[in-house]
């Protein structure tokens, strides 16, 4: 899995520690929706079953393959 500097920085935080590459490439490879930013950044968000149900949302750079962040989203509806 390709990533930013940045993410991998932030990775360490207790927060965004737990989660797995497994969750991530979920999200990119079958997200349940996706929104191009204005800068043409990719967002995607998956459920995560494993975290009761929360939504993971993963930021992809333009090439749709680096990953820049990736986050529990607490204000994702469906």
């Amino acid at each position: 899995m390709k990533a930013t500097h940045y993410f991998l920085y932030t990775r360490s935080r207790p927060d965004r520690a737990i989660i797995q590459d497994e969750w991530i490439l979920r999200a990119i490879q079958q997200p349940l929706r996706e929104e191009r930013q204005a800068d043409g950044r990719i967002r995607r968000w998956v459920f995560i079953p494993e975290m009761h149900n929360r939504a993971l949302r993963v930021i992809l750079l333009e090439d749709g393959e680096t990953v820049h962040n990736a986050f529990f989203d607490r204000d994702f509806k469906e």
